[in-house]
């Protein structure tokens, strides 16, 4: 490869945090041998996070059989941004890139993530990311409503970010403003993001092109845990930096909000159902959004920021 197709494929670093990822790791392992980004200029870290199932064994025979691939563990720490700090100082690249053990890289993924780069003012640039096709009525929701979509996150009114299912951000950075905060459990995409925005001139962008598929949540459990994650991490990031916690629905509200919904709109839309211009899903929309609401708003309401997870850790 000449200079020239090196300052258009510049060497990256692909992190990936793992914890109990045996389901998952065969389908992302084969995504990432089928990246079209010149083989010679990338490298995958797959980090084990003190991981209980198969997940070590897994990645250490996919490391013998594709030299891209790198086994390295991070077990005094429980935190995928703990993984993630482990995978940057290892990494030998000019820019990092991340994704997430559930998650499906399309094969021009690295690629269209990468190419932004060209331009000398941008540090991070997020790729987009949408739902695996789903079955559930909960996961075609979350798919209707675009829930993993990046569009909403670089809307943030405090300062947009970019989510490390699909980010890439030049080594550099790490350098100047330190590394992911090791003992946050939630909200670390966010923190680094705001942090390069806020101390540094890097620009963010978005590379639409640049597609991850990531598993929606199937069961009601698992969604309502997603919601009340998200929640825990707005009530993190409102004691890291001051923004907006999300308001309660007053129970008056909720009440009123169910009562037009059985009134009026489960009669309308089982006519509209019976013409053929809607479905089951439309049919719930109202007692899901409320749902999401009162997740959010307990996750907020269940946790206080540790002292320890304020720490940065510095690339050295």
């Amino acid at each position: 490869m000449n200079d020239q197709d090196k300052s258009i494929f510049p060497k990256v670093s692909v992190v990936v945090p793992v914890y109990n990822g045996e389901n998952d790791l065969p389908d992302l392992i084969n995504c990432l041998k089928s990246q079209t980004y010149p083989i010679e200029q990338v490298e995958y870290f797959l980090v084990d996070n003190a991981s209980s199932d198969r997940t070590s064994t897994i990645i250490q025979n996919a490391a013998q059989n594709f030299p891209q691939i790198h086994y390295l563990a991070e077990t005094k720490i429980q935190s995928s941004y703990a993984a993630r700090n482990a995978g940057i100082r290892a990494a030998n690249s000019e820019i990092i890139a991340f994704t997430d053990a559930d998650c499906r890289p399309q094969p021009q993924w690295l690629t269209q993530l990468i190419i932004p780069f060209q331009d000398a003012n941008i540090g991070i640039v997020a790729g987009e990311i949408i739902g695996l096709p789903g079955q559930t009525i909960l996961e075609k929701y979350a798919e209707k409503h675009d829930t993993l979509s990046q569009k909403y996150t670089l809307k943030h009114p405090f300062c947009p970010y970019g989510q490390t299912a699909n980010l890439a951000i030049r080594k550099e950075i790490f350098a100047q403003i330190g590394l992911f905060r090791p003992y946050l459990t939630t909200g670390g995409d966010a923190d680094i993001c705001w942090r390069i925005q806020k101390e540094t001139d890097w620009k963010i962008h978005l590379a639409p092109n640049a597609i991850v598929q990531h598993r929606h949540r199937s069961t009601l459990t698992e969604f309502k845990s997603q919601w009340r994650r998200y929640g825990k991490s707005n009530r993190y990031l409102h004691e890291l930096y001051g923004i907006n916690l999300m308001p309660n629905v007053p129970r008056k509200e909720y009440i009123h909000t169910l009562a037009r919904w059985i009134v009026k709109e489960v009669p309308i839309t089982s006519v509209k159902a019976i013409l053929g211009k809607a479905n089951f899903l439309d049919l719930l929309n109202t007692p899901l959004s409320l749902l999401i609401k009162g997740a959010r708003f307990s996750g907020q309401q269940s946790v206080q920021l540790p002292e320890t997870a304020k720490i940065i850790e510095r690339l050295e």
